[in-house]
Parts: structure tokens; sequence; C-alpha cells
């Protein structure tokens, strides 16, 4: 399973650690991932910043 938000496509991003000295280092920012359960009974993977607004649009 991709770490990747079943609605919105939000994927892991990447970049650098910088050290004082400004060395390099790869790393990775991976998405807030909430377990979510669909009106069909369906578990997906959505990003929090998602469900927050999904749960704005029910209001």
């Amino acid at each position: 399973m991709a770490r990747k938000c079943a609605i919105s496509g939000v994927g892991p991003l990447s970049g650098n650690n910088r050290s004082h000295a400004m060395n390099a280092t790869k790393r990775k920012w991976n998405p807030n991932l909430q377990k979510f359960r669909t009106k069909d009974g369906k578990v997906i993977l959505v990003s929090a910043r998602t469900l927050r607004s999904l749960r704005k649009e029910r209001i």
C-alpha cells in the first residue's frame, strides 16, 4: 500500500537535512495519513488535511 492519500493524492516529499556545517543528507516527509471509513464500509487512507476538509463539507 502506497503512502498516498486516496482522495487528494498527497504523497511523500523529499529534501535535505542540513547540519550547522551545511552538510546535506537526504530525508523524506511523509503525509499524515489516517484511516477513514467510507459510507459503503471501505477503509481508505486519507491525509489529515483532507479529512478536515471532508468534515467541514458535511456540516
